[in-house]
């Protein structure tokens, strides 16, 4: 039985092996049809030697990359402000409760904005240049003050929760006791 069955051919391979393993057939363009309007061969992604050769676009200038660094700069110098909408919806819907979400909301609120105060440099570091070095300073402080306007609403929200010693009543354990400069005693007939 084993003799028979080895002498026997293998059986030949799926449809779709040979339609996988042989290159595809070439397509008859059919010349009745025209191309509709405004269609052109180059256009089609059957590129011809003449119709590669693009211009080559030449590099921008100084003044041209200067300008968009700046650019860039006072994006990522306004971006704490844009963050502010956000970061005060989502303060105000935390409620002025003790929590550990709330307490990590002011814990990050705080946490950003200084250390993006004390890395402002490094931050600005790749927009420098010889040309934007005299423009870039007020685009740092822009940074700067936004950080100061998030850290601000950090002192609002701590604020509401009652943890800021703002009252007189948190500072008791510093307060003297007053001395009665007069006693009045009342007497009874």
């Amino acid at each position: 039985m084993a003799q028979e069955s080895s002498s026997n051919p293998p059986p030949p391979p799926p449809h779709w092996v040979i339609d996988l393993n042989s290159p595809p057939r070439p397509k008859v363009k059919n010349t009745n049809i025209t191309n509709p309007p405004g269609y052109t061969e180059a256009s089609s992604g059957k590129r011809t030697a003449a119709s590669s050769k693009t211009p080559a676009r030449k590099p921008p200038t100084t003044a041209e990359t200067d300008t968009l660094k700046l650019k860039k700069s006072w994006e990522l110098a306004l971006a704490p402000a844009k963050a502010l909408p956000m970061n005060a919806i989502m303060m105000y819907m935390s409620g002025n409760s003790l929590q550990i979400f709330s307490i990590m909301m002011v814990f990050m609120l705080f946490k950003n904005p200084v250390t993006g105060i004390f890395t402002t440099n490094e931050v600005f570091r790749r927009f420098e240049s010889e040309g934007t070095r005299k423009q870039l300073w007020m685009v740092k402080a822009c940074y700067v003050l936004m950080n100061c306007v998030a850290l601000a609403l950090g002192l609002w929200k701590v604020n509401g929760m009652g943890l800021l010693p703002t009252t007189r009543s948190d500072w008791l354990a510093w307060e003297t006791e007053r001395r009665p400069l007069e006693r009045a005693i009342f007497a009874f007939r």
